[in-house]
């Protein structure tokens, strides 16, 4: 056993200085990134990435077809959910759409089965599946990298998205094994409990902070996955590094991500004063119900219930109804546009280079970030 003495940091713990800037409006901020990918086989396709770095989270109520075309049209980018069946995932990226080549990742497993399922869909889709999300929740294990390693060999020209993980080391190893983008985070997402559950995790800010520099010093990609509960979280982990920025919570609760809407109804506090007396104020509000992957709710859903070896590590909440999911991307974009006013940055990718981060509470030392 042994302890890290310097610290390590959340989103809630840092602000961004502002700096002196040449820029006039939130207008002249350019969000669009552009990539291109280490481990990809580019010989017969296309390896760069060309949009605005945001994604919804491949989450139940989130990472939906419906969620998967809006946010492209947006310019913005979706892992689906793993559970939707193969034909299902033919039909969708068989048709010929740029937008959803470019900016929709198909999720998957590590198992035998979720390969086979994936090289099923492959060999209908070809080309137009570019983006492939590996996806567990502890990207530690051995087993984990094998999987990369092999699917990399399999298959050459796709994107592999892999994770999760919250330090550098594992960060290069994911690359070193073929991951082109290494998805960041243990424990930060607004229904997961795995740190209440294991004790396990790492504060996000540093993990982006770490991963980021791992990554890029091997010319790999990193998304800063969970922890974000508004659109200056968003800036803070482009300004820590991120390349991408995943969103789970709050992407939930609008049209595009299904689910039944729920109604409910709350006394306000308020009376109304009527001709023969006094009555409640009563309030209509409407939530969707929104799960962790690895809640009992999730894997009732999916595989029939929790494995009695298992426990659960995500909570199930009802987020607000939100209707669509524009009105909600216009007030992020607005955000992280502003923060680049602040701090300088004409473009998003300058940001973290214009970032300097002061702690707040009771330490005010500033973090430099380079």
């Amino acid at each position: 056993m042994r302890i890290e003495d310097d610290s390590k940091l959340d989103y809630k713990d840092v602000l961004i200085r502002p700096k002196r800037s040449t820029l006039g409006s939130r207008k002249d901020v350019e969000l669009f990134r552009r990539f291109s990918f280490r481990n990809f086989d580019s010989q017969n396709s296309d390896s760069h990435y060309r949009g605005i770095p945001i994604m919804a989270s491949n989450m139940d109520g989130v990472g939906t077809f419906e969620m998967a075309d809006k946010l492209a049209s947006l310019g913005l980018f979706t892992c689906l959910v793993k559970n939707y069946q193969a034909k299902e995932l033919s039909d969708f990226f068989s048709r010929d759409d740029p937008h959803r080549l470019e900016n929709v990742a198909y999720s998957m497993g590590i198992t035998e089965q979720d390969f086979e399922k994936f090289d099923a869909v492959y060999k209908i889709t070809g080309k137009r599946l570019k983006y492939v999300c590996v996806d567990v929740a502890n990207g530690y294990s051995e087993r984990f990298s094998d999987f990369i390693k092999q699917f990399r060999d399999s298959f050459p020209a796709i994107v592999i998205i892999a994770g999760n993980v919250v330090t550098g080391e594992m960060t290069e190893e994911l690359i070193l094994s073929g991951a082109d983008i290494v998805k960041v985070g243990i424990g930060p997402g607004s229904v997961c409990t795995t740190r209440l559950q294991t004790g396990v995790g790492f504060p996000q800010l540093s993990a982006v902070i770490e991963c980021a520099d791992s990554a890029h010093g091997l010319g790999g990609h990193i998304i800063a996955d969970g922890g974000c509960t508004c659109p200056g979280d968003l800036a803070k982990a482009f300004a820590a590094g991120a390349d991408y920025v995943m969103l789970g919570g709050m992407l939930a609760g609008h049209d595009e991500g299904g689910g039944e809407v729920i109604t409910r109804y709350y006394k306000t506090g308020e009376v109304n004063k009527l001709a023969d007396g006094w009555e409640d104020v009563i309030e209509e509000r409407k939530f969707v119900q929104f799960y962790g992957m690895s809640s009992q709710a999730a894997n009732e859903k999916h595989f029939g219930g929790l494995k009695e070896y298992r426990s659960s590590e995500g909570r199930e909440i009802l987020v607000p109804y939100r209707g669509q999911i524009a009105t909600t991307i216009q007030d992020l974009l607005g955000g992280i546009r502003s923060t680049c006013t602040y701090a300088g940055a004409k473009k998003l990718k300058w940001l973290s280079k214009c970032t300097t981060f002061v702690k707040t509470g009771q330490q005010f030392n500033s973090v430099f970030v380079n």
